[in-house]
């Protein structure tokens, strides 16, 4: 495993194969716990909502490029 150096804040840049065994990325929170045996755990909050809407794991995935007029034009049917 990588070792990271610690910033004047106290920040430290999670290594990738971490951040992708985690399942975090930017904007993503963690936790830390201290174990009885001196060790600390990192794990990811996984935050729940009921209100958070089903479809909002899908936004901003669109990949098809169209102009605004032709998708005017497709909602249409013109």
């Amino acid at each position: 495993m990588k070792a990271t150096a610690l910033t004047s804040k106290g920040q430290v840049t999670v290594p990738k194969e971490v951040r992708d065994f985690l399942g975090i990325g930017p904007g993503s929170k963690v936790t830390f716990e201290l174990t009885p045996a001196g060790e600390v755990v990192i794990r990811p909050l996984v935050v729940r909502s009921s209100r958070r809407s089903p479809l909002s794991k899908l936004r901003g995935t669109a990949t098809v490029r169209m102009r605004t007029d032709e998708i005017m034009a497709l909602t249409r049917g013109e």
